[in-house]
């Protein structure tokens, strides 16, 4: 039990640091935070960058209202928009902007260098990125699509 306590408590150390990292860097140069931008991520993804409300909270391991919280902020700046339901006024969908997708494009690089930067010290090899990668998966840790997979 001890080892297990000891491996979660540094994982959430871990946690809080990187996204630390991500919220200054996407916060100083895009003037969003980490969720704000895996909100955005998700909804680049959807087809038509469209998703229930309902599906993008549990997509983000979010309550309904926390969502509606989160988004608030980005329909305000314009990067994302609420639509309705046609066929019942119930549902409401995220959408992703053209300026929310033109914007996203630019939070993608900043977040690339950022995690290059974390994985370039100490060095990290790709062998030690895919297993932590598949590590993280096995816990219920969901990324890009098509990575986290296992390391030959």
């Amino acid at each position: 039990m001890t080892d297990a306590l000891d491996a979660s408590l540094r994982l959430v150390r871990a946690q809080t640091a990187l996204v630390k990292r991500f919220d200054a860097s996407l916060g100083r140069l895009h003037g969003v935070s980490l969720a704000d931008f895996t909100a955005l991520l998700r909804l680049s993804l959807a087809p038509g960058g469209r998703m229930r409300r309902v599906d993008l909270a549990e997509a983000l391991g979010l309550t309904a209202s926390g969502v509606t919280r989160g988004l608030a902020p980005l329909e305000r700046i314009g990067l994302v928009t609420r639509e309705t339901d046609a066929r019942d006024a119930r549902v409401a969908y995220a959408v992703l902007t053209p300026t929310g997708r033109d914007r996203l494009a630019d939070m993608l690089i900043t977040a690339g260098q950022v995690s290059a930067e974390i994985f370039a010290a100490p060095p990290w090899d790709a062998q030690d990125i895919g297993t932590l990668s598949a590590l993280l998966t096995r816990l219920g840790g969901t990324g890009l699509p098509g990575h986290g997979t296992p390391p030959p």
